[in-house]
């Protein structure tokens, strides 16, 4: 029997919230937290040693009946397009942790708790291969993220809360039905593989994809169910905000790859030019809206909307380069927007404040905070030479092949990205310098440090070397184009 590295590392932060009930100190609660997430990494980084990049297959599969009855199974499994997920999110859980090692010190126990649990979940949603514990942790995971919006965040937190729950809510409700229908439509079984080889008719798979939508739609978020994501950005901590935009916005993009492609290619093919075209929608309107923010959180969580327009654009130029590129910009946004809301999180413990006028200067108070902040500036911006760039030239030229109106667009949108971030990046570190704000600030610290490092070297080791990337990816990308052109009638 193989060893069971995949369900060791979904289940290693479960097991480790399971521990932190029994710690009574909070230093032993932060401590163990930290250690868990630190081995769930390398149990990852192991995974990621032992991947075979020549291949499409799921690896590192485990299949244990759960209900046969109903042909559900416990199958887990990653090929390509799973397997830098799964990497992201525990690199992720640990830079949590420390990140709020001393924002939090409230619940500091039930907060880590949540945590872990939210960690096991989002890992379970990338590496499951059965549609029914698919939808397990995909509707468990709203659980700790509400809890952790709704009970540490701001002063508007519970109302930030309940619209995050409701409107994710609402499209799991969707994601439900269209997995019930999917089930009785697909042969009755629940096997992620097996209905992907099913040929639909068109009139089911056309309701299957707009259920499908709506429910990927609301998590991406797309333009114009977004309107919760700002309000759970600025209201949640730091460390919620760094898993809503690194990892839990890349699962609605994840469920359009892994289930509308493969399974709906002839209505992904029909309803491609819609898909670009509100993709170049959130691309133009984030970009515009994070142009008007003077709130620095709000400023990021605009730019995130923006920013996932690119990944669902890539996805539905359905060719090699822009389905390449927006697989890739998924895992960039998560390195750039997490460490971007991890800068903001690091200003707002010593300041209070959000608001960028209140900034300046802070070159001369804080030079290494504010050079890795240009570094992550740049990146967002997609300057040559940083992570973004390979990915968001990959997204336009696939999308310039597929729609030349839409390419336009996301160019525009790019260069209303290059405005916001620059006039962000003057007035917070190259300003006058505001002296009550000045006199609080210190420079990062080690521990800071830390968290900053690792994500530092990824901006910088996808821009200047992403062939092991692209190697990941590209196997798994050719075989799901496979199947949309050719089960779904394209060329």
């Amino acid at each position: 029997m193989a060893f069971p590295l995949l369900s060791l590392i979904v289940f290693m932060p479960a097991a480790g919230a399971a521990v932190l009930m029994l710690l009574r100190s909070d230093d032993a609660v932060r401590w163990t937290a930290l250690g868990v997430t630190v081995l769930d990494l390398a149990l990852c980084i192991a995974m990621l040693a032992g991947f075979d990049t020549t291949t499409h297959e799921m690896q590192f599969t485990e299949t244990r009946p759960w209900v046969p009855a109903l042909g559900i199974t416990y199958a887990l499994g990653i090929d390509g397009i799973s397997a830098l997920f799964v990497f992201l999110t525990a690199l992720l859980g640990w830079i949590c942790v420390l990140a709020s090692w001393v924002a939090i010190d409230r619940k500091v126990k039930e907060f880590m708790v949540s945590l872990l649990a939210m960690q096991a979940l989002m890992l379970g949603v990338f590496c499951a291969l059965d549609l029914f514990l698919f939808y397990v942790f995909w509707e468990a995971m709203l659980i700790p993220m509400y809890v952790i919006i709704g009970v540490w965040g701001g002063d508007g937190r519970v109302y930030a809360a309940f619209k995050f729950f409701l409107y994710t809510l609402a499209g799991s409700l969707l994601f439900l039905i269209g997995v019930i229908v999917l089930y009785f439509h697909g042969g009755e079984t629940f096997d992620i593989l097996a209905l992907t080889a099913q040929d639909l008719p068109f009139r089911v798979q056309s309701w299957l994809f707009f259920a499908f939508l709506i429910a990927f739609a609301v998590k991406v978020p797309m333009v114009p169910v977004h309107t919760w994501l700002p309000d759970a950005h600025v209201q949640a901590p730091t460390a919620g905000s760094i898993i809503l935009a690194g990892v839990l916005l890349k699962m609605g993009a994840y469920g359009f790859l892994r289930f509308s492609l493969p399974m709906l290619p002839e209505a992904s093919l029909y309803y491609s030019t819609l898909m670009l075209t509100l993709s170049a929608l959130a691309i133009v309107y984030g970009g515009l809206l994070a142009l008007a923010q003077d709130d620095l959180k709000k400023l990021v969580a605009y730019s995130s909307i923006s920013h996932m327009g690119f990944v669902t654009l890539g996805i539905f130029t359905l060719n090699l380069r822009g389905l390449e590129g927006g697989i890739l910009q998924m895992f960039n946004h998560g390195v750039t927007t997490g460490a971007l809301f991890l800068f903001v999180g690091l200003i707002y413990e010593r300041t209070h404040t959000r608001s960028i006028a209140d900034y300046g200067g802070l070159m001369k108070a804080a030079p290494v905070y504010t050079a890795f902040l240009a570094l992550f500036t740049l990146s967002s911006m997609a300057l040559p030479g940083t992570n973004s760039f390979v990915g968001e030239l990959l997204v336009l030229s696939g999308a310039f092949a597929a729609n030349l109106a839409v390419g336009a667009a996301a160019v525009l949108g790019a260069l209303l990205g290059a405005a916001y971030l620059l006039g962000m990046y003057r007035k917070v570190a190259l300003g006058p310098a505001s002296i009550g704000v000045r006199l609080k600030i210190r420079d990062v610290n080690a521990r800071e440090l830390v968290t900053i490092l690792p994500l530092a070297v990824f901006v910088l080791w996808v821009g200047l070397y992403p062939r092991p990337f692209l190697n990941i990816i590209g196997p798994s990308v050719r075989h799901l184009l496979t199947q949309v052109h050719s089960n779904g009638g394209g060329q």
